[in-house]
Parts: C-alpha cells; sequence; structure tokens
C-alpha cells in the first residue's frame, strides 16, 4: 500500500508533454513569437474570442472550486469535465491541440480557448485575474492576487 502511494505521489509531479507528434517527438519548451503582448505566455489558439477573469487552477475536476465567470486553468481535460465548461468564461490547458477534448468543448460552448501553454498550472497564479486570447493564441496575467496574512 505504501509503495502504490509512493508512486502515486510521485507520478502526480510528473510533466504531461504539451504534444506528441504521429512520429512520437515530443515537443516541449516555450514558443517564441515576436507577435505577442510581453510577458504572454504562448499557446495554440483553439476557440476564438478574448475573455478576462478569475484563473481558478483546477487540477482534478472533483476538486473544482469554479464560479460563473471563472477562467478554468487546467493541465487537460476529458469528458469528466465537461460540466465545468458550464460555469467557465475560458479554458487554458497545458496539453492539447485543436482537436482534443477541450478544444472541442470550448469551441462547441462558445468560448474562447488557449491550448499546449507550457507550465500553465505553475506559472498562472490561481486567483489571479488574466486575459486569454482565444483568437491569437496567449494568456496575459494582469493582476496576481493580493496575499492576505
Amino acid at each position: 500500500m505504501q509503495q502504490r502511494k509512493a508512486a502515486y505521489a510521485r507520478d502526480a509531479e510528473r510533466r504531461p508533454p504539451r504534444v506528441i507528434t504521429s512520429e512520437g517527438e515530443i515537443g516541449m519548451g516555450d514558443r517564441l513569437r515576436a507577435d505577442l503582448p510581453p510577458g504572454a505566455l504562448a499557446g495554440t489558439a483553439a476557440s476564438h474570442g478574448v475573455a478576462e477573469g478569475r484563473a481558478r487552477i483546477v487540477r482534478r475536476p472533483e476538486e473544482a472550486r469554479l464560479e460563473p465567470g471563472d477562467i478554468l486553468v487546467a493541465p487537460f481535460t476529458d469528458p469528466a469535465w465537461t460540466p465545468l465548461f458550464h460555469a467557465a468564461r475560458a479554458l487554458v490547458m497545458e496539453v492539447g491541440g485543436m482537436m482534443t477534448h477541450g478544444a472541442v468543448v470550448a469551441r462547441e460552448y462558445g468560448i474562447p480557448a488557449v491550448v499546449g501553454v507550457d507550465g500553465a498550472l505553475s506559472r498562472i497564479p490561481d486567483g489571479a485575474r488574466i486575459r486569454v486570447d482565444g483568437t491569437r493564441g496567449y494568456v496575459e496575467i494582469l493582476d496576481a492576487p493580493v496575499e492576505r496574512g
């Protein structure tokens, strides 16, 4: 039992590749694009539109604290995540492309989406106000949350 718990904890820290090609090549790392605002996080434009709102980091759908108008920031999505799209103003995913689950559902719901954003969960603070440009494929952090202590 301890071995399984240790393996689970170790595997939870793994970072999935942004893209795996049909040849088995794994693409990682930031994309350098001259058309982005300074400090913007590059990704793939998956569903057009621009939205601003509070970022909500969600690692597992059953633990989501998403309120209407929040922006869903996730490592990936699958059908279990679909109910969260009702409240989300936009979607940001670390992994994925134009035909992945999150991208397709975002287009169906008419919300902006940027996918394949390397390190989105570690680079976007939970609760930060962000802008998602699903037309051009980038995310901007507008205001970081204020720590109360």
